[in-house]
């Protein structure tokens, strides 16, 4: 069986525009592919864009992932928080939470 390499360019163009006709926001489905892509990148296949279509894509036409992704913030104190993810995309949810902590880290 022969390889086939596919430029990233290529594929980032491709997956957002498949996240978004699966109903996630395009910013969303950047911050997604971003994640998926770098882990093919740095080695990690098995968390990489193979897994677009049988976890993200499929889960989201089950119903088990919410395509827009509204966390909230359960409990929040001067230096962590407690997030309700609440079964959107784990990428965009770790991104945000990632965005708190550097702010509460700041003050």
């Amino acid at each position: 069986m022969s390889q086939k390499f596919i430029p990233f360019n290529i594929i980032e163009d491709f997956m957002v525009k498949v996240l978004v006709k699966a109903g996630i926001p395009e910013n969303d489905s950047k911050i997604v592919t971003d994640v998926l892509v770098q882990a093919d990148k740095l080695g990690f296949d098995s968390h990489g864009v193979n897994r677009l279509k049988p976890i993200y894509l499929d889960r989201i036409k089950d119903g088990i992932l919410n395509p827009v992704t509204n966390f909230r913030v359960v409990k929040d104190g001067p230096t962590t928080a407690v997030i309700d993810g609440q079964n959107g995309m784990g990428h965009v949810i770790a991104s945000n939470a990632m965005k708190m902590a550097i702010e509460k880290a700041k003050r």
